[in-house]
């Protein structure tokens, strides 16, 4: 008889797990949907990051392409641009920052195009810094490091995460 009692706990320990897991498993698939759709979706991750050919870019010119939305400046920097971004006295910046900080190879510039006093997109080779950038809408200038020089703009012009793949391409993001 004791045998008989011992088998019956077993057998209702066993049903008890196993209608507790079996319950875990469905609250779990309930749940996930409603986890899984918080993820970006798949046109957010494809923006996340993109590549581009800078193969063609000529010296002292520069190319925007689009990364998240935003207009990114990539400039192919002169070494009499080069020179003249290195020579700045940083005491005479509003939001001082080194050329050498802002860049991964001196003759690439890479930066996000967005001004930052109110969010305008500065116009290429304007301005009172030869080879940077004027927003007009406000008055602000970016010398060939996109760091502000005049203007109401509080900050540089931001610099995107990026990478070179090669010599000719380059990752953003």
């Amino acid at each position: 008889m004791e045998k008989n009692k011992v088998q019956k706990i077993e057998r209702r320990s066993f049903i008890f797990t196993a209608s507790y897991t079996l319950g875990a498993v469905g609250l779990g698939a309930t749940i996930w949907p409603f986890i899984d759709q918080m993820n970006p979706d798949r046109s957010v991750q494809a923006l996340a990051s993109t590549e581009v050919d800078v193969s063609s870019v000529q010296e002292g010119s520069s190319i925007t392409v689009l990364w998240r939305g935003k207009p990114v400046f990539i400039k192919k920097r002169t070494p009499e641009e080069i020179q003249e971004a290195r020579t700045v006295n940083l005491q005479d910046l509003k939001d001082p920052q080194e050329d050498k900080d802002r860049v991964k190879k001196d003759e690439w510039l890479v930066t996000v195009g967005v001004c930052t006093h109110l969010g305008c997109v500065p116009l290429a080779n304007k301005g009172d810094y030869k080879g940077g950038w004027f927003c007009p809408c406000h008055g602000s200038h970016y010398d060939t490091s996109g760091r502000v020089r005049k203007g109401p703009a509080p900050t540089n012009l931001e610099i995107p995460e990026y990478e070179f793949i090669n010599d000719n391409l380059i990752k953003i993001g």
